[in-house]
């Protein structure tokens, strides 16, 4: 039975993943910027700014997992905002390696998030695999300075992964729900030329590569979590709109408009390239949901 403490466990992939952790008999353990010590799940304090940990957070811990991060689209980018989405990551990355240092204890495993706009928020004809160098814009900088954060584990933990993160896809939150509003209604549309690429995956894959990750003593270094097909944001459209039982009739959103609305961050949107996963698929992961058309009809029911 491993005994995780996860970060930033009450976003979409935190939450599922302490689902999952209890229902296949594992301990589970928060640490949040509230302490909670009467529910079923501890969740003990920590304060980034402060560079305060509750220390009895790590009493009898074997695994950490750190999920931890300011929300990317959840506001425009200022640069107040750049900040904290960068800080939100990197100091509590540090901060967390900095604590589990201190401890006499080596802990089994550690399991850090980062994303694959570590390849940078372009569109090309490149397929980006984990041994790729990071690229030079703002996204690719949060994720490279995220995953630096991590460096010292190495002193501390037999076995450490990183997991760089596509598109995840839920009916309960994210880029799904807001897209379904807009097909549900049957004015679902590419954004800009609709070329760019969108690497995606379904959150019970995701869910499932953490737990193996947590779990599988072979799960070693980066992985790219994106499921195999490589998809458009046109192609998603309509196969988001086919499967909703509508059309896609209304015109591409042009890029001029999406920069108004979003500013800076609709880069985001706009660019993307094909990111692979064909070392998880080497390494024996099974995806469910290999196929866009089966995701949807999953998360659409």
């Amino acid at each position: 039975m491993a005994k995780v403490l996860i970060t930033g466990a009450s976003g979409l992939i935190g939450h599922s993943l302490t689902e999952l952790l209890l229902a296949k008999g594992h301990s589970v353990t928060h640490l949040g910027r509230r302490e909670n010590l009467t529910g079923n799940v501890k969740c003990y304090k920590w304060d980034i700014e402060k560079r305060h940990i509750d220390s009895r957070a790590f009493e009898n811990i074997d695994t950490v997992v750190h999920l931890a991060g300011a929300g990317i689209t959840d506001k425009r980018w200022s640069a107040e905002r750049k900040k904290e989405i960068v800080d939100s990551r990197v100091q509590s990355g540090k901060l967390l390696v900095q604590e589990m240092n201190k401890r006499k204890e080596q802990i089994k495993t550690f399991v850090g998030a980062s994303a694959i706009g570590i390849y940078g928020a372009i569109t090309t004809d490149t397929i980006f695999t984990e041994d790729m160098p990071p690229y030079t814009d703002f996204m690719a900088s949060i994720c490279s300075q995220w995953e630096n954060s991590y460096a010292g584990i190495d002193e501390t933990a037999c076995k450490k992964c990183i997991i760089r993160i596509g598109v995840v896809l839920s009916e309960k939150g994210g880029a799904l729900v807001k897209m379904n509003k807009t097909a549900k209604l049957g004015i679902m549309s590419p954004l800009g030329t609709g070329k760019q690429y969108m690497p995606w995956i379904h959150m019970d894959d995701l869910t499932n590569l953490f737990f193996e990750a947590i779990t599988n003593p072979s799960y070693k270094g980066i992985y790219n979590a994106v499921a195999p097909q490589h998809l458009t944001n046109r192609e998603f459209s309509l196969a988001l709109t086919h499967t909703l039982g509508k059309k896609m009739w209304a015109p591409k959103v042009p890029a001029f408009v999406l920069k108004i609305i979003l500013g800076e961050m609709a880069i985001i949107v706009l660019q993307g390239s094909r990111v692979s996963g064909e070392k998880l698929i080497k390494q024996g992961f099974e995806f469910r949901y290999k196929e866009i058309n089966e995701a949807l009809k999953d998360l659409t029911k």
